[in-house]
C-alpha cells in the first residue's frame, strides 16, 4: 500500500498518528514469525512484503481493531504514539488495558530478579559453609591471575610445589603439573597486559637455590678469613725474618686484585618478594574474596555452575523466610 493510499483510505487517523509511525510498527511486526492474521489474509501473510502492506492497512483503518489484535505485541513507546488517539473510547480502553498488563509484567520482572538474587545469595551461603568452592585453592583455580594480583605474589611460591603430609608421591608430581597450568595462565595474562618482565611470576629465585647460594657465600667468607689469618701469621714471620720479606708481601696492586675477586666471588642477586604483615595478608585474602563472591552473584561462574537449577529452586526461599523471621524478631527485642 503506498503512502496516498493510506492517506485516502483514513483521513482522521493518518493526521493523528504519523504514517512513519504506522509504517515502522507494521514493519517491525511484519518481522514476528508466527504472527496472527485471520484465516482470510493468510495466503497473502506468507509473503514479508504483503504481511507489512496487511497491518499498515487494518492500522490505518481501523486502530482499535489493531490494538485489540496486536497490542500485546507493542512496546511502551509505540503505546505513546496511539495516545494522539485516546479521544476515541474504544482505543483509549484498549490503551490502559495493555499498559496495565505492561505494568503487571514489568512488576514480575522486577519481583522474579529479586527472587533469583536471593537464592543466588542463600546458595552462596550454603557454598560458603561447606568450605569448598570458596577456598583459597579453588578461587585461585577458577581465577589464578586475579589470586596472583591479590595475594600469590606476597606468597611463598616455591611452597606450591612441596610436597604435603600424607601426599603421595603420585599426588604430588599431579599437583605440580597443575600449578604449572596455572602458572602458565597467570604469566600469559601478564604478557597480554604488559607486565614487565621481572615482575613475571615464575622469575623468583626458587628458596633451595637461595639456600645453597647463602652457603656458598658463607663458605667464601670462611676461606677469606682463613686467608687472612695466614696473611697476618706470615707477616709476624717475615718482621721476625726481613730478608724474606719481600718475596712474600703482594704489592698493593695484587692485594687490590685479590679483594676485588673475593667481592665478585660472594656477589649474589636476589629478586625480592615484598612481605605482608598477617593482617595485611588477611586484608588482601577477604578482598579476593569478596570479589569471587560478587562474580558468583552476577552470574559469571556460568562455566563452573548451573545458574538455571540455582534461580529455579523453590527451595532455596526457605532460607530467605527465615533470615526475615530472625531480623523480625532482631528488630522487635530491639525496640523494647
Amino acid at each position: 500500500m503506498t503512502t496516498m493510499e493510506v492517506e485516502s483510505t483514513s483521513t482522521s487517523t493518518a493526521t493523528k498518528l504519523r504514517i512513519a509511525t504506522m509504517a515502522k510498527i507494521s514493519e517491525r511486526l511484519s518481522s514476528i514469525e508466527n504472527l496472527y492474521f485471520p484465516r482470510a489474509v493468510q495466503p497473502d501473510a506468507a509473503d514479508p512484503t504483503r504481511r507489512r502492506s496487511i497491518l499498515l492497512d487494518l492500522l490505518s483503518r481501523d486502530a482499535a481493531v489493531f490494538l485489540e489484535r496486536y497490542g500485546t505485541k507493542l512496546t511502551e513507546e509505540e503505546l505513546q504514539e496511539f495516545d494522539a488517539l485516546k479521544d476515541d473510547y474504544e482505543i483509549d480502553w484498549h490503551l490502559k488495558r495493555l499498559r496495565s498488563v505492561l505494568s503487571s509484567t514489568t512488576q514480575q520482572l522486577k519481583s522474579k530478579s529479586v527472587i533469583v538474587k536471593n537464592r543466588r545469595r542463600a546458595y552462596m551461603d550454603k557454598l560458603i559453609n561447606e568450605g569448598q568452592y570458596f577456598s583459597e585453592d579453588a578461587m585461585r583455580e577458577r581465577e589464578p591471575y586475579l589470586h596472583h594480583e591479590y595475594v600469590g605474589k606476597f606468597q611463598d611460591a616455591t611452597a606450591r610445589g612441596m610436597a604435603r603430609p600424607g601426599e603421595r608421591w603420585s599426588e604430588t608430581l599431579l599437583r605440580r603439573v597443575e600449578e604449572a597450568v596455572l602458572i602458565a595462565k597467570i604469566r600469559g595474562e601478564q604478557v597480554r597486559l604488559g607486565v614487565d618482565e621481572s615482575e613475571w611470576v615464575g622469575n623468583e629465585r626458587p628458596m633451595v637455590e637461595e639456600e645453597e647460594e647463602e652457603e656458598k657465600e658463607e663458605e667464601e667468607e670462611g676461606k677469606k678469613q682463613d686467608d687472612e689469618e695466614k696473611t697476618m701469621d706470615s707477616k709476624a714471620d717475615n718482621d721476625a725474618n726481613p730478608v724474606s720479606c719481600s718475596s712474600k708481601i703482594p704489592s698493593a696492586d695484587q692485594e687490590g686484585s685479590k679483594d676485588d675477586s673475593n667481592i665478585n666471588t660472594t656477589t649474589v642477586e636476589h629478586v625480592w618478594r615484598q612481605e605482608l604483615s598477617e593482617a595485611e595478608m588477611q586484608d588482601q585474602m577477604d578482598q579476593f574474596t569478596y570479589i569471587m563472591q560478587q562474580k558468583f552473584l552476577s552470574g559469571e561462574d556460568h562455566e563452573h555452575l548451573d545458574y538455571s537449577k540455582i534461580d529455579e529452586d523453590e527451595a532455596l526461599d526457605d532460607h530467605w523466610i527465615k533470615e526475615a523471621n530472625y531480623d523480625a524478631e532482631e528488630k522487635y527485642f530491639s525496640e523494647d
